[in-house]
C-alpha cells in the first residue's frame, strides 16, 4: 500500500530506489516469489534496516518473518518511480555517446520511448538509428511539441549544452538528462540529472592510486 507523503523523502532514499527496482527485477526473473530484506541487502550492499526504512517511507510493504512479495514490490516501486507510464524522450547530439544511448535496449523495458534524435551535422541527419530518424536540430521545438516529448537527453559538447537546454525548456520538456561535462541551469519546474563520466573515472582513479602500488 502506497502513501502520498513523499515531500520529505531524502535524496539518498530516492537514489536507492532504482537499485532496489533493478535487483528485484533480477530476482523475479530468477523465479523467486519472496525475498527478505537481508537477501535484498546482500545483493545491493545496503543494510536490511536501511531497506526497511526506505520502503516504509512510501507505505507498508512485506510482512515480518515472511519478507516481500517480489512481483508486488516490483510493481509498487515502479509506480513510485513513475515507470508505470510511458515517457517520450529525445536525444540531442548523435556523436559516439548519443549513438550508444540511442541503441540502449533497456529504455523500452523501463517505459522510456525513444521518440526523436537530433543533430546539426548534415552527414548524420536523415540516418536511421534503432528505428528512429535523425532530425535536424533546427526542428527541435516543433518536434518536441508535436511528439509530446517530456524528457530531453543532452549529448552535445559542453559549449553547446546550455543553449540546447534553454531550447528544450522553451519547447516544454519537463526533464533533462545531461551528459555534457558542464553545469546546466534550468528553471525550478524542470528536473535535471547530470552524468559526468569524467567525475566517475576520476573518483575511481583516486581510490586506485591509494590501493595499487
Amino acid at each position: 500500500m502506497l502513501n502520498s507523503k513523499h515531500g520529505s523523502i531524502s535524496r539518498a532514499t530516492v537514489d536507492r530506489l532504482p537499485l532496489y527496482f533493478r535487483t528485484l527485477r533480477l530476482i523475479k526473473s530468477e523465479g523467486s516469489e519472496i525475498v527478505s530484506s537481508e537477501e535484498l541487502g546482500r545483493r545491493i550492499g545496503v543494510t536490511p534496516e536501511q531497506i526497511r526504512k526506505d520502503l516504509a517511507s512510501f507505505g507498508a510493504f512485506g510482512k515480518k518473518g515472511v519478507g516481500y512479495h517480489v512481483a508486488e514490490l516490483v510493481n509498487n516501486i515502479s509506480q513510485i518511480l513513475g515507470l508505470d507510464r510511458k515517457w517520450n524522450i529525445a536525444i540531442i547530439g548523435v556523436g559516439h555517446l548519443g549513438w550508444a544511448l540511442a541503441n540502449y535496449r533497456n529504455f523500452a523495458s523501463l517505459g522510456f520511448h525513444l521518440t526523436a534524435l537530433f543533430d546539426q551535422n548534415p552527414a548524420i541527419v536523415g540516418q536511421l538509428i534503432n528505428g528512429v530518424d535523425v532530425l535536424s536540430v533546427a526542428d527541435l521545438e516543433t518536434t518536441v511539441a508535436s511528439r509530446n516529448i517530456q524528457i530531453g537527453v543532452i549529448a552535445v559538447p559542453a559549449g553547446e549544452a546550455q543553449a540546447v537546454a534553454d531550447r528544450l525548456v522553451a519547447a516544454g520538456v519537463h526533464g533533462i538528462w545531461n551528459f555534457a561535462p558542464v553545469r546546466i541551469r534550468v528553471p525550478d519546474n524542470v528536473q535535471i540529472v547530470s552524468e559526468d563520466l569524467s567525475v566517475g573515472l576520476s573518483t575511481l582513479s583516486y581510490h586506485l592510486r591509494r590501493q595499487v602500488p
